[in-house]
């Protein structure tokens, strides 16, 4: 008898679980009967911070109050109802990290799909983060999370200036300013900024806001329009640290009811990663719709490296940015990283020819440049090669070490030092960005490699076979002797950025990643984006005119035009650049809000990437404006009034698209070189200096492809993946009974405890014969 209580009593404790997932795994619904299951706000394997709002869509006839819900095995019905948007949504709680089950159970059929989870402090798709990385003062963890907090803000009436605001203790009614939404609302004007860390980074959220009113997504504030600005910062860094995120005060986005969201870690001065800086962006938009509600469209904006992080996501997560409003821009980092590290060549070597016979004129060099002199080359070298992503030692007075502290000999969490301490953080761009470009192997390995008994990071970039000046010489702007004493002059840098006499030769690995990452944007994904480019007209600095039509160029060279791209430039910086009707940059914004409204609003058979060329305004037309504001009377006059040129790695013959990191060579042939004459020692010259050949520029370069949209950087556990692989289609619910997109996991558990509990039978019944 006790033996037989003893069963019974494990019978019942395991049941429960037996049954519970019987409930998932023996209900086949008929073909048509099922329910559809919908992660709203991200893929159901991106989700993060354990909580998705889902939708379930019913099928005909079926009433919601029959839907049972299940998460994990474990009732969740009372989360879901029919909302005020008509659709039968949930806020779904509780997940844990990893594969989750959430079922939808209706009368004679079910539904299941796998939600899988991460940490609030990442990875989702990025890989393994970057470390060290110092938390800032406040963080409860390692991931630097902490709690969120809300602040409200006003404007004031009369100095139209953004003043704190206390719900408990308002100003005057008659000092808050008000504001008419673009869906005709009149509010007033009284924002709420949310501030929050995800991805070991802090991001904030503005938006206008009645501290007196609930807000929940399937119900947001009215004054909302559905509408996010997602802006970026300007300049390349790498910091191992946490930080402040761009300025989400934007007037001209908020007073017409849009939202603006930004997360520190799409500031491309914080952080130059184009894979981390989309996980961060993704993550946002997430909480924005499980938070706020469904997003109508989101505009990137920003500056400079603010133009970086936009364009390169468009490309390779297209879908994060809708529409895009790049100022001052470049199309990646990487490609523009040709600029610093040819000019940190050149200008050098000038600099040695002293004598009389060896001299060279400003024309001349200018003309190595591709430029109207080399004041650009000598801001590049300023600004980036030894103070920015191109040092791992950051020396310069302005940079602390990346963020990880001043050299401490043998301690690997502080700046590296090739004498010192080379195990240490190497604080350039490569180095940030191990996941993507893949680790150097051992049989390249240098001194500092060997010592630590580790390979750095692949160095994609490359000088072999590169013909410095090529177009100036067949000009006839410089002389066969010049040429040829320039070319075997620059030599190139290693691994530490010392100058050496040999040319680079990029890293295999590091060739691959750069590609498929997007991480050098060849714009293959980028025909159903609007794009604005805003232009100030700049021939003395790093933002030089040219790279505006880069991005045009690799346009044309995809897509065999440009139709989704317009060109706004103006006599100075266009995102200060006032008109009669205000802000160059506000006026864009608004053009690029009117794009995407008549996309959205285009309910034709055209594909998108034509829509997007149908629906464009006329004022997201090239546009040249006056020192006044005013567009050109006369247009055609632009490429006089606003000239572009180029590049040192243009004039030595690359294509105007500017992608290619590592040429395919072909032999030194004088025949190449019409109408000039080189001495025997100028020729020798030349044959030492490219003794595998020169630059084919007819040409793709070595290892160059496209980029690969929506790639993953690490596997189910975690584990990195080098150079990345695509995430495959998204998940979607299957039903039920089915073992397609069901984690083994949550197969593993019930299966044993069914054979538990039949051996446990067994071990009864003949406990009970006998």
């Amino acid at each position: 008898m006790k033996g037989h209580l003893s069963h019974r009593r494990l019978v019942m404790a395991i049941a429960p679980v037996v049954l519970a997932t019987l409930s998932v795994a023996g209900i086949r619904a008929a073909a048509g009967t099922v329910p559809t299951i919908t992660v709203l706000s991200t893929r159901a394997d991106l989700v993060s911070g354990g909580d998705a709002l889902t939708s379930v869509t019913l099928p005909t006839g079926t009433s919601p109050s029959s839907v049972h819900m299940l998460l994990n095995g474990q009732d969740i019905t009372s989360v879901f109802a029919v909302r005020p948007n008509n659709l039968y949504e949930g806020l779904v709680t509780g997940l844990t990290l990893g594969p989750n089950s959430l079922v939808a159970e209706i009368p004679g059929g079910a539904a299941q799909l796998t939600i899988t989870n991460h940490p609030i402090g990442g990875p989702v798709f990025a890989g393994p983060q970057i470390q060290p990385w110092t938390c800032q003062t406040g963080a409860v963890d390692a991931q630097c999370n902490q709690p969120t907090t809300f602040a409200y803000q006003y404007k004031q009436t009369g100095t139209g200036q953004f003043q704190s605001y206390d719900p408990s203790n308002p100003p005057p009614s008659n000092e808050i300013a008000s504001t008419m939404t673009d869906n005709g609302q009149t509010v007033p004007y009284i924002i709420r900024i949310e501030t929050g860390y995800q991805d070991r980074d802090e991001y904030q959220v503005a938006v206008l806001f009645n501290p007196s009113a609930t807000w929940q997504p399937w119900a947001p504030q009215p004054q909302w329009d559905g509408k996010l600005e997602i802006p970026g910062g300007a300049s390349c860094g790498v910091n191992h640290g946490a930080s402040t995120p761009p300025s989400v005060t934007d007037d001209t986005a908020l007073s017409r009811g849009m939202m603006v969201a930004a997360p520190t870690l799409d500031n491309n001065g914080q952080n130059c990663n184009i894979v981390v800086q989309a996980e961060a962006v993704e993550m946002m938009k997430e909480h924005i719709v499980d938070d706020y509600g469904t997003i109508r469209y989101t505009i990137g904006s920003g500056c400079s490296g603010g133009s970086i992080y936009q364009q390169q996501l468009a490309n390779a997560y297209p879908g994060l940015l809708d529409g895009i409003l790049p100022m001052c821009s470049f199309p990646d980092s990487w490609s523009t990283s040709d600029d610093p590290f040819d000019c940190a060549l050149v200008l050098p070597y000038w600099n040695t020819q002293t004598a009389a016979s060896d001299a060279w004129t400003q024309t001349e060099e200018a003309a190595v440049a591709d430029d109207s002199s080399t004041s650009v080359c000598q801001s590049w070298v300023n600004v980036y090669m030894y103070s920015q992503g191109g040092n791992p030692s950051q020396t310069n007075s302005t940079i602390v070490a990346c963020g990880v502290g001043a050299t401490q000999p043998g301690n690997p969490n502080t700046e590296y030092n090739a004498s010192t301490n080379p195990g240490g953080v190497r604080c350039d761009l490569q180095d940030y960005m191990p996941n993507v470009l893949g680790i150097r192997p051992q049989s390249e390995w240098d001194t500092q490699e060997q010592e630590v008994g580790h390979g750095f990071v692949n160095r994609p970039w490359d000088n072999t076979g590169v013909e410095y000046g090529l177009n100036a010489l067949l000009a006839g702007t410089i002389s066969a002797q010049q040429f040829a004493d320039l070319n075997a002059g620059v030599g190139c840098f290693d691994l530490d950025l010392n100058p050496i006499a040999a040319r680079c030769n990029g890293d295999i690995g590091g060739l691959d990643g750069v590609y498929r990452s997007g991480a050098l944007n060849e714009a293959n994904n980028m025909s159903t984006v609007p794009i604005l480019d805003l232009r100030g007209f700049d021939d003395s600095e790093i933002h030089s005119d040219f790279r505006s039509y880069v991005m045009r160029a690799r346009l044309d060279a995809q897509f065999g035009g440009h139709g989704n791209q317009g060109i706004w430039t103006g006599p100075v910086a266009l995102e200060g650049f006032e008109s009669p009707s205000g802000s160059m940059a506000s006026q864009g914004f608004l053009v690029m809000d009117q794009w995407l409204s008549a996309i959205q609003n285009d309910h034709g058979s055209a594909s998108m990437a034509q829509k997007v060329i149908n629906d464009k305004p006329a004022a997201a037309n090239d546009t040249c404006f006056d020192t006044a504001g005013n567009p050109l009377a006369d247009q055609s006059l632009c490429g006089s009034v606003y000239p572009y040129f180029g590049a040192p790695r243009i004039d030595a013959g690359e294509p105007f698209t500017d992608d290619v990191m590592k040429c395919e060579l072909k032999p030194l042939d004088m025949s190449e070189f019409p109408g000039i004459t080189f001495t025997t020692a100028e020729w020798t010259a030349l044959q030492q200096t490219f003794p595998t050949g020169v630059c084919d520029w007819s040409k793709s370069g070595v290892d160059q492809k496209p980029t690969t949209p929506w790639q993953t950087y690490q596997d189910a556990n975690g584990n990195v993946i080098y150079g990345g692989q695509p995430l495959g289609p998204a998940p979607v619910s299957q039903p039920a009974g089915s073992a397609t997109n069901v984690p083994e996991a949550l197969w593993a558990a019930p299966l044993l405890l069914v054979g538990v509990l039949i051996a446990t039978l067994g071990v009864a019944r003949r406990r009970a014969s006998s």
